[in-house]
């Protein structure tokens, strides 16, 4: 092998120990890349224009050799291992990885122009939140890679009703009504920025139809008092790092009713454990509260800082258990993990957001006024609460009203 591969494959080790992977794991990741670059040289392709599709097609190749040399088929996840080890070469040796897409065609030369001066303008001048401008983002790229590939870079400007119905079409089957007036929001917006710059004739936006939606229709799941008891009793008993980090998640979620991502933003510095406060950056409204830090809270942090969370450089304080160590992604799967341990199953969802329900409904069962439990939850308005109060229904049965009625005489 070239000196310079020697020389790529000993970066990538160093970079694999510094990232906290372990030796074995790194091992097994530069061998892999190690026979990857060997493929490359005997195609002459260099390393710093190799494409996915190129290694999508190589690991093809490795399982047929696998298959050859062993006689059998490889387990249904070995390619994770090879394919790991090769998209982490190549980040280190193209400086990205999935590489930026490159315009191949003056659709896709028009379509990444547009998408880019409309997420400049949703941060900018818009301002919204990262997860709005990334659902956003993606409507417009499906949407302008639908139109421009069916009927040409020229088709915007000529694009009528019937084009939109057709798109709405391909998006909604299978959709609840809620997902379907996402869609048709989110396609709203793309289409009045189009008309904004000049690259529609008329503004398309009023003709996108989407399902009516009554005020808090549909009631959400939320947990009762002694099913969250017996979530935390069942995943306190978990001592593994995963269970310490999991046990201190769930606190967070059942004493605070926080949003998946103001837990996953969580930061050290976010903990004052002298004051006894935590402060919460809201992800939606983009303000922050300070909350009291409740015992039960503080000591499962605590005891996950001290015994479950990996030596990492990150500031953010739940962390993944596998390296690289960086910030925790989506709670949805740790949530029900939990849930299916402790034998409580939700009738709806299942998700973080359910504790967030149960928290406001345990307010307002204690006469707690809707304005502090909006600004616990980190509402921007009284509108954004007002859902919650639908969850509490079932206190009326409890209600007996005396009905005036006439006397009815024998």
């Amino acid at each position: 092998m070239p000196n310079t591969d020697c020389e790529l494959i000993a970066e990538l080790k160093v970079a694999l120990i510094s990232q906290r992977y372990s030796p074995v794991v790194a091992g097994n990741y530069c061998a892999y890349a190690r026979v990857f670059l060997d493929y490359l040289a005997l195609r002459r392709i260099p390393i710093n224009e190799v494409t996915e599709a190129q290694v999508a097609h190589y690991l093809h190749h490795a399982i047929a050799m696998f298959r050859k040399r062993h006689g059998r088929s490889p387990g249904p996840y070995w390619h994770s291992i090879p394919r790991s080890g090769i998209h982490a070469l190549l980040r280190l040796a193209q400086g990205q990885w999935p590489p930026a897409p490159k315009a191949t065609c003056a659709a896709d030369a028009l379509r990444f122009a547009i998408c880019d001066e409309y997420e400049t303008w949703l941060r900018e001048e818009r301002g919204l939140a990262e997860p709005s401008i990334y659902a956003l983002m993606w409507e417009g790229r499906n949407f302008l890679a639908w139109q421009l590939d069916r009927c040409g870079v020229d088709s915007l400007m000529e694009m009528a009703v019937g084009d939109i119905d057709r798109y709405m079409e391909t998006r909604t089957p299978h959709q609840t009504r809620k997902s379907v007036k996402d869609v048709a929001e989110r396609l709203r917006s793309i289409l009045r920025y189009l008309h904004r710059t000049g690259r529609t004739a008329i503004d398309l936006s009023p003709h996108v139809i989407a399902p009516l939606l009554y005020a808090y229709e549909g009631v959400p799941s939320i947990l009762e008092r002694d099913q969250i008891a017996a979530v935390l009793r069942v995943a306190g008993q978990d001592k593994t790092p995963i269970g310490l980090r999991d046990h201190a998640i769930l606190q967070l979620l059942a004493t605070y009713g926080l949003r998946s991502s103001e837990i996953r933003n969580l930061r050290i510095e976010d903990i004052d454990w002298r004051a006894e406060a935590i402060r919460i950056r809201h992800t939606k409204t983009r303000a922050c509260s300070y909350l009291p830090l409740m015992a039960p809270v503080g000591e499962a942090v605590l005891a996950y800082l001290r015994a479950g969370r990996p030596e990492t450089d990150a500031r953010e304080v739940f962390i993944r258990t596998r390296a690289p160590y960086r910030k925790l992604g989506m709670l949805a799967s740790a949530v029900r993990r939990r849930l299916h341990d402790a034998g409580v199953e939700p009738p709806g969802k299942s998700g973080p957001h359910i504790f967030r329900h149960a928290r406001a409904v345990e307010m307002l069962r204690s006469a707690v006024p809707q304005k502090i439990i909006g600004d616990m939850l980190g509402h921007r308005s009284a509108e954004s609460t007002a859902p919650y109060l639908k969850l509490a229904t079932e206190d009326l049965r409890d209600i007996a009203l005396c009905v005036p009625g006439r006397e009815v005489r024998s």
